[in-house]
């Protein structure tokens, strides 16, 4: 490579031009490479393998992306984008943002993320803040059911046969355990359910095989600032009620998870699997998809 000085002045002005340009890359095209390149393999590859693996779209589907403004739906956005580039076959997307109240700083941010992501979103609005902010027993329960049930009518309204939610790997597990620990029941996170409200309509979870730490990579090699939590009645209502709880619980699983994860790095990953391999001849009882209860007396 020739040294600038022996360089013709064109050429030190074409290699400027190109440095120029570099680092003029847009945030969205930082991204997109990414996804490509640097995230491919911990997050797009398992993004498009819980697609296959769990048939969670099919040609001809119409899915709302629901945006919460956080980082998980923000980086299910961008993969659903990466995806539909590629087009193996035809589907559409609604890159959907539900405003249930938010305070005109928390909208404008997501606008603004979206805008310098790239992500074209649909914005429509809900009283859902108005309706739970007198409720004083599992507010974030009942806002989170609405939010489900607005989400799909404006889904369905929109010409969608399926929403898309940003759970990922460790909201599966820690919700297992919580299940077990807290509930005495043992219950999955699945990647795809029929609604029973809304007719032709599907909740899918293209994100449930992938790492919390890598979302948090992934923000944090772009420097982007999401919304933690956009509720204004949060910390009213965490000091009350149940919700404290629920969320003491859930942090409490969480770091659970990690401690046990120090002593062996597969734990996370076998809790995962567990939920696939459950023996049905091995458990004491259990319940069928119509609600009723079997026991192992019934064989023995």
């Amino acid at each position: 490579m020739l040294s600038k000085k022996n360089k013709s002045p064109a050429e030190i002005v074409a290699d400027e031009s190109l440095d120029r340009i570099k680092e003029e890359k847009t945030v969205q095209q930082m991204v997109e490479e990414g996804i490509r390149k640097k995230f491919h393999k911990s997050i797009f590859a398992k993004f498009v393998g819980a697609i296959n693996d769990y048939n969670l779209l099919a040609p001809g589907d119409k899915v709302a992306v629901c945006i919460s403004g956080g980082k998980d739906s923000m980086l299910m956005a961008k993969l659903f984008q990466e995806l539909k580039r590629h087009n193996k076959y035809p589907f559409e997307l609604v890159f959907l943002v539900m405003d249930p109240g938010y305070s005109k700083q928390n909208r404008e941010k997501i606008e603004q993320n979206a805008k310098l992501l790239g992500v074209p979103i649909t914005i429509f609005n809900s009283p859902i803040f108005e309706n739970v902010v007198t409720i004083e027993k599992s507010p974030c329960y009942i806002c989170a059911r609405m939010r489900r049930g607005y989400l799909y009518s404006k889904a369905q309204e929109l010409g969608c046969n399926k929403i898309a939610l940003g759970h990922h790997f460790d909201d599966a597990i820690e919700t297992v355990l919580m299940g077990m620990l807290y509930g005495a029941q043992i219950q999955t996170m699945m990647p795809i359910i029929h609604s029973q409200n809304f007719e032709g309509m599907d909740l899918i979870r293209p994100m449930i095989y992938i790492r919390e730490k890598d979302i948090i990579a992934w923000k944090d090699t772009y420097k982007l600032q999401f919304l933690a939590c956009a509720c204004k009645f949060t910390e009213q209502n965490y000091n009350k009620g149940s919700d404290k709880e629920t969320q003491s619980m859930r942090k409490w699983t969480k770091n659970l998870i990690r401690e046990m994860e120090k002593h062996n790095k597969q734990i996370p990953d076998n809790i995962f699997r567990s939920m696939s391999n459950v023996n049905l001849s091995q458990v004491i009882g259990y319940k069928d998809k119509d609600g009723k209860r079997h026991n192992f007396l019934e064989d023995f």
